[in-house]
C-alpha cells in the first residue's frame, strides 16, 4: 500500500475501526432482507508527508451515487456559517457581478444561493443527481460530474476560469488528491483565490473525533501535509482561519504557486507552528490514538448496557455518517438504541447501515419519549438541544459520546 500523495510505502496504522458498510448507505425495508457490503475501515499515516488516509477498498461511485442523502441546507447553523462566509469573501476579494465563482461539491446549493442573491455569476459542480437537481430548483447552474483535472481542462477549453473557487468539505473526499488540486490550480485565474474548508486533523486527535473517519473521507488533513500537496500541484497557501464547523475545521486560502498577489498571513504561520508544537510531524503522536478510541467505545457500551439493565429507554438523534461510524465500531444494535430520529426526509423511514436501527422523523419523539437521547452529530448538539428542548422538560436526558461520554 502506497501513500496517495507521495507514493511512499504505508507501514504505520493510525486507527483500525474494523469493518463497516458505507456510512451513507441507508437501507429501505426491502433491503433488510439483503446482504450489506462491508469494507475494512483502517487508517494509515504516511511517515514521509504525514498524510493520514483510509485505504481505498472501493470506488467512489459506491459512496457518492445519484441518491447521496446528505443535504447541507438541513442545518440552520451551517446555512448561517455559509452566509457569513459569502459576505466576508465578497468584501475581502472585492468580488462583483463580473466575478466568476465556482463551487466544487456544491451539494444542494446551500452556499451558492447567497451569491445568487447578489446576482453574481456562480456555477456549481456536484456529482450527486439528487443534490444537483435540488440546486437547479433554486436557479443555480450545476455541472453534474465529479471534479478532476480532466473536467477542469474541459471547462478552460470553453473559456471558463474562476476568480474564486470554493471547495468546502470535499478535499477529504477525493481519492486522487494530487489530481484534484491540480484541477483547481488549472481552473483558477492568475490572480484568483481558492478556499478550502475541512475538519482539522489536529482537532480530530486532540478531541478524540474518531467518528469523523469513514470510507467517504479518504484523507485527514493538516497544514503540514497540505503545504506539500499544494506546492507540488500548483497552489500556495497564504492564509488559514480556524472555524468551528464539524468540531473544529480550517479554512485554507490558496493562490497559484507563482502568483504575486496576497501576502502570507499570520493565520497560516500560527496554525503551522501549532501543529509542530503538538508534534504532528512525529509518528508517536499517531500510533497512540487507537487506545484512546477504544476506551471511548468501551465507555459507551458500558453505559448502554447499564441502561438496559435498569430498563431505561435510549434513543438517538441525527442519522449522521459520524454516528454510523461510532455505532458500527461499537457493535451497537437496536437492543441498546431503540430508534434514531433525523430531520432529513431522505433518511426517514429507512434504517442505519450495519446496525439497522430504524430512522423516524423528529415528531416520533413526542409519543415515544426516551429516558436518554444520544446526540450523534455532537458538532451541532447545541442546535439540536434547542430544537428538542421540550424533551428536557419531560425529563429526557441528553448525552454525547464524543469526545467523551457526557450527560447534560
Amino acid at each position: 500500500m502506497n501513500c496517495r500523495h507521495c507514493k511512499k510505502n504505508l507501514n504505520n496504522c493510525f486507527l483500525d475501526l474494523g469493518t463497516a458498510p458505507p456510512s451513507n448507505s441507508y437501507l429501505t425495508k426491502t433491503q433488510l432482507n439483503m446482504t450489506e457490503s462491508y469494507y475494512p475501515l483502517k487508517v494509515y499515516v504516511c511517515k514521509n508527508c504525514w498524510l493520514v488516509q483510509v485505504i481505498d477498498y472501493a470506488g467512489r461511485d459506491i459512496f457518492f451515487n445519484d441518491f447521496y442523502p446528505y443535504f447541507s441546507s438541513i442545518s440552520k447553523s451551517f446555512l448561517k456559517h455559509s452566509k457569513i462566509y459569502v459576505d466576508y469573501i465578497t468584501d475581502k476579494l472585492n468580488l462583483n457581478k463580473n466575478s466568476k465563482i465556482i463551487e466544487i461539491a456544491s451539494n444542494d446549493g446551500y452556499l451558492l444561493q447567497f451569491f445568487k442573491d447578489k446576482n453574481f455569476d456562480c456555477l456549481g459542480i456536484e456529482p450527486s443527481k439528487s443534490c444537483a437537481e435540488y440546486s437547479r430548483a433554486k436557479g443555480i447552474n450545476v455541472i453534474q460530474e465529479f471534479f478532476d483535472l480532466n473536467l477542469s481542462k474541459k471547462m478552460v477549453k470553453k473559456k471558463v476560469k474562476a476568480d474564486l473557487i470554493i471547495a468546502n468539505n470535499v478535499l477529504a473526499h477525493v481519492p486522487d488528491i494530487n489530481n484534484f488540486v491540480k484541477g483547481v490550480s488549472y481552473l483558477l485565474k492568475n490572480n484568483g483565490v481558492a478556499t478550502f474548508e475541512f475538519p482539522h486533523l489536529l482537532e480530530l486527535i486532540k478531541n478524540n473525533q474518531y467518528d469523523t473517519i469513514y470510507h467517504e473521507h479518504y484523507s485527514y488533513l493538516s497544514v503540514i501535509t497540505l503545504k506539500k500537496i499544494f506546492l507540488k500541484n500548483g497552489l500556495k497557501i497564504f492564509d488559514v482561519h480556524k472555524i468551528s464547523t464539524h468540531g473544529g475545521s480550517l479554512r485554507i486560502f490558496a493562490k497559484k504557486k507563482n502568483s504575486t498577489s496576497h501576502k502570507i498571513e499570520k493565520g497560516y504561520l500560527n496554525v503551522y507552528k501549532e501543529e509542530i508544537k503538538y508534534k504532528l510531524n512525529l509518528i508517536e503522536t499517531y500510533t497512540k490514538f487507537q487506545k484512546i478510541a477504544d476506551k471511548n467505545k468501551y465507555d459507551l457500551i458500558k453505559f448502554l448496557l447499564n441502561c438496559k439493565k435498569k430498563k431505561l429507554k435510549v434513543a438517538a438523534f441525527g442519522a449522521a455518517a459520524k454516528g454510523n461510524t461510532l455505532l458500527n465500531y461499537a457493535g451497537i444494535k437496536q437492543d441498546l438504541i431503540e430508534f434514531v430520529c433525523d430531520s432529513a426526509p431522505s433518511k426517514q423511514n429507512k434504517f442505519l447501515p450495519g446496525t439497522r436501527i430504524p430512522i423516524y422523523p423528529p415528531d416520533y419523539l413526542k409519543k415515544n419519549q426516551p429516558d436518554y437521547l444520544l446526540i450523534l452529530p455532537w458538532n451541532i448538539a447545541d442546535e439540536i438541544k434547542i430544537q428538542l428542548s421540550y424533551l428536557k422538560k419531560k425529563k429526557t436526558k441528553f448525552l454525547v459520546a464524543i469526545p467523551k461520554l457526557k450527560i447534560f
